[in-house]
């Protein structure tokens, strides 16, 4: 006898029978969804699709998933000769380190084709590796560290080992300010305290790195001189917590935040120091010898990282 669960069951499968080709339809109709540009998407589907549909831009739904409410406005749609590709072009550019929601309606007989555009999640972390690598070189860009920097760029060696330690520090307490920020800071409402904790936490690794580098490398130790503590204060190091505080980075963006952070200053170093060993040969004019001809080096140097402005690899 058939109970009335069994009709139940009966009835959710035939509903499930009947509704799977037609999602099956509107999955496998989207072959391929990426960014082009700033302020366009590129689809491409599994067939040819109508022309008069896919240029229509009144048939298109497009947002951000965090904010479904707020449509971005399209521009045109423009279908390849083959109508198999349709690149759609807004009038504003768009985010693209967020998700994109679009929809389409009457595509292939189906009342509305719902998918999502996207980053490749790798390609974001290493954009955010050169971001603060080369596009924003926190010394050559945003002119922080320049204490440090000027102070033990003078040698190749002091450089390299500098920029080294620099980069293990930035890396260590970038991952502990993450980790105080998101399970003591803000479960606790202690926002106001960000500087505070962040600092105490970068005195706490270079302290551990000043002895663990006595005991290993005391000659690297005594070349460095007052600069190692001078990075608890060095504003690179503390504008990284900041940073990933302010943009809610999860624990590999923020890995990859600072060690692209460190590895800018150690590039900046290197190159730097390259440049002030060939100075000590030159023939300079006494007024320019010193902190003068290094300002105006750094300065070149800056001019020549604005070239990476715009860089888009992903």
């Amino acid at each position: 006898m058939m109970t009335l669960a069994h009709t139940k069951y009966i009835v959710l499968a035939a509903l499930i029978f009947c509704l799977t080709p037609i999602f099956s339809q509107a999955e496998g109709l989207i072959a391929d969804q990426k960014f082009k540009a700033d302020n366009e998407i590129f689809v491409t589907f599994s067939g040819a699709v109508d022309r008069a549909v896919a240029e229509n831009i009144a048939n298109y739904t497009v947002f951000e998933e965090p904010d479904p409410d707020i449509q971005l406005e399209l521009e045109s749609a423009t279908l390849s000769e083959d109508s198999t590709r349709v690149s759609l072009r807004f009038k504003e550019p768009l985010n693209t380190a967020m998700t994109h929601v679009v929809s389409i309606r009457g595509l292939a007989g189906i009342d509305k084709t719902t998918f999502t555009v996207s980053k490749s999640y790798l390609g974001y972390l290493f954009g955010i590796l050169i971001s603060a690598l080369l596009i924003n070189n926190f010394v050559f860009t945003k002119y922080l560290g320049l204490c440090v920097f000027f102070g033990t760029s003078k040698k190749k060696e002091t450089a390299k080992g500098m920029g080294v330690v620099f980069t293990l520090v930035m890396v260590v307490s970038a991952l502990m300010s993450w980790f105080f920020y998101n399970f003591i800071l803000i479960p606790y409402d202690l926002n106001f305290l960000q500087i505070v904790v962040f600092i105490g936490l970068v005195s706490l690794t270079v302290q551990a790195v000043d002895t663990v580098l006595r005991k290993v490398n005391p000659i690297l130790f005594n070349s460095f001189g007052v600069f190692l503590v001078l990075v608890i204060a060095n504003c690179v190091i503390i504008a990284v917590p900041l940073i990933l505080a302010n943009n809610n980075y999860n624990v590999f963006e923020t890995f990859m935040l600072a060690l692209g952070a460190g590895g800018g200053f150690l590039l900046a170093l290197y190159l730097m120091s390259s440049v002030s060993e060939r100075m000590q040969l030159a023939k300079i004019p006494p007024t320019f010898k010193g902190l003068p001809i290094a300002f105006i080096v750094a300065g070149q140097f800056a001019m020549a990282f604005l070239g990476f402005s715009g860089l888009q690899i992903f």
